[in-house]
């Protein structure tokens, strides 16, 4: 099995590790610290020896911060770990923040009145977050300070940095390769007048070189630091022993390679203009790069936008993944819907069994995230993960929220159902299901004027449950990399979404409801962007885009209030589950193809 259920979280060990973290503080003349979720890569995930935040608080979320004050240990969760954090966090010692609703200005404002010297580590931050935080902070006394960290030093156990073997792509999953994409992305660089590009993130290295990696539980991505220069030469920063003869005869003689430890002073010998993105390349690099004397120009990751346009192999990939994937999740749904009457079932069955059936493709190469499978008031914490402790039993007439997906050669799946169990399910929760997919609907049946970002669009997703005075606390949905993480950007459907969606992009379509103690429900396709064809009496002149579907699984209709839907939401899921029929029918088992049969009748 990919997926441990052990808990992870230490509540127990926040208050030692703060008091611990608040003398070594005092000791570097601090009066405070703040600890991010983020590593030196700034990725959404990190290594376990890069978990500085889980460690000190126990909260296992993938964002949020804390900030350590002599006096106050503030959390700072979105809404997505609200509910989450009263499990994992000491709250008697820790102060849990609602962030971004409070920012980290005003709180240190409020809790440090007379001011003072907070560290932070300018390995572990952008230089656009403390470029933001040191505005919201003048006039206030309150000033940020560069330091080693502080919590390295009191950790004492902490792992050893990953050594994951690195592994070539294959051109036919590629569909480019890696020195044509160097070429080109280092012409971009000429153009702009810049003479290389600092890159940091690891799913913008490992797609730039077309390799992949095992650093990253879930994520297939390299750990390494690089340099591309304008000419498309690239330097690589990575440990010597993930590569093999062949990983380098496949990079060629245009990638040289040093250690990681090389690449700070590596920086300093450059030739500016040097293109670093402040969104997401840690402080150090500007830092280093500016005491050199080298220009810094402030631009976005060059990789960022390429790879999120994926290419026609790679959405063949995607599409030929989804149908394996939706083949799967088919003959776990059969099976869950014929055993959840005897009984017995819990969260931790279910979601082994759901992987035995990805393992059955004999293509799975790994789950793309924790499984979340909540059922009951489980739920409604948003990214639960079961745990021996937490581990909860199907009971009848409540729902399962059971998100899921993997990681296959030719593409990264991710899809969440929401299953009933058995009879006598909550109307409330059944009206909330209904308008959860009226929102999803929406979204799928969209058409835009070319230019427009997700900031537009997301509240198309929650029309419905806002005239019903409810809504979801994450956005919509997040770009997702082509067997790459499953979280992806620029692109997102969600309210801070500003990158405008261009064809080939995919995301998830994924709204939900939670109530809190009661019930959680969440629907999630992944959808494409593509060009939309002109349609009679359009205006010629005007490009619009659409969404195109690539997740193929029935949605459960016994948790659908027919009369609540439209006739064009009606006709768009009967065509929806005639299209999950035809393509998914002919590539499951016999009872399986039974159930889907009566899964995707028509309302």
């Amino acid at each position: 099995m990919f997926q441990s259920f052990e808990t992870t979280s230490r509540p127990d060990q926040g208050p030692p590790r703060l008091a611990a973290l608040r003398a070594e503080l005092a000791r570097a003349g601090l009066d405070g610290f703040i600890v991010p979720r983020a590593d030196a890569h700034q990725g959404e995930y990190v290594a376990p020896a890069d978990q500085r935040l889980g460690w000190l608080t126990g909260f296992t979320g993938s964002a949020g911060f804390c900030i350590v004050l002599p006096g106050v240990a503030g959390v700072f969760v979105d809404g997505r770990y609200r509910t989450q954090v009263k499990t994992e966090v000491d709250l008697a010692a820790f102060a849990s923040v609602n962030w971004p609703e409070t920012k980290p200005g005003e709180w240190l404002r409020r809790e440090l009145p007379q001011g003072g010297r907070i560290g932070f580590d300018p390995w572990l931050h952008t230089a656009r977050e403390i470029a933001d935080l040191r505005l919201a902070l003048e006039g206030s006394g309150v000033e940020l300070c560069p330091a080693g960290n502080p919590v390295d030093r009191i950790w004492t156990d902490r792992p050893a940095q990953p050594l994951g073997p690195v592994r070539i792509q294959p051109m036919e999953f590629a569909g480019e390769t890696a020195a044509d994409k160097r070429v080109r992305i280092g012409a971009d660089l000429a153009k702009a007048g810049q003479s290389a590009a600092v890159l940091t993130l690891p799913d913008s290295i490992s797609w730039l070189l077309n390799i992949r990696g095992s650093d990253i539980e879930r994520n297939p991505v390299v750990q390494a630091f690089a340099i591309l220069r304008h000419n498309g030469q690239v330097t690589l920063f990575i440990a010597p022993e993930k590569l093999s003869d062949a990983v380098r005869d496949h990079l060629g003689p245009d990638v040289t390679f040093g250690p990681p430890t090389a690449f700070a002073p590596a920086l300093r010998t450059l030739k500016g203009p040097v293109r670093v993105d402040d969104r997401t390349a840690p402080l150090a690099v500007t830092r280093e790069l500016e005491e050199a004397g080298i220009a810094v120009t402030a631009a976005p990751d060059p990789c960022l936008q390429p790879k999120a346009t994926k290419n026609p192999a790679e959405i063949a990939g995607m599409e030929a993944a989804h149908l394996r994937d939706g083949a799967a999740m088919v003959e776990f749904l059969a099976w869950l819907d014929a055993e959840t009457p005897k009984g017995g079932l819990t969260e931790i069955d279910v979601v082994q069994r759901l992987e035995a059936f990805r393992r059955a493709t004999n293509a799975l190469q790994e789950i793309s995230f924790e499984t979340i499978c909540g059922t009951g008031p489980n739920g409604a914490v948003i990214h639960y993960r079961v745990t021996r402790a937490t581990n909860r039993p199907l009971r009848p007439g409540e729902v399962v929220v059971i998100d899921s997906g993997g990681q296959y050669l030719d593409g990264t799946t991710d899809i969440t159902r929401t299953v009933a169990v058995g009879d006598g399910v909550d109307p409330d929760a059944r009206a909330a299901f209904t308008r959860v997919l009226q929102g999803m609907i929406a979204v799928s049946r969209l058409r835009w004027p070319k230019g427009i970002a997700g900031a537009h669009l997301d509240s198309v997703a929650r029309q419905a449950l806002w005239l019903a005075g409810q809504d979801y606390d994450h956005g919509t949905g997040h770009g997702v990399g082509c067997y790459l993480s499953v979280h992806e950007g620029p692109q997102r459907l969600s309210r801070t979404g500003d990158v405008p969606f261009e064809p080939g992009m995919i995301l998830s379509n994924e709204p939900g409801y939670y109530r809190e103690g009661a019930f959680g429900i969440r629907i999630e396709n992944l959808i494409l962007v593509e060009e939309a064809p002109p349609l009679p009496g359009g205006d010629a002149h005007r490009q619009m885009l659409r969404f195109r579907t690539l997740t193929w699984v029935p949605i459960d209709r016994r948790l659908i209030d027919g009369d609540m839907l439209t006739g064009p939401e009606r006709a768009w899921l009967d065509a929806y589950h005639a299209e999950v029929a035809a393509r998914i029918g002919p590539r499951v088992s016999d009872a399986a193809h039974a159930w889907l049969a009566a899964a995707t009748a028509p309302l």
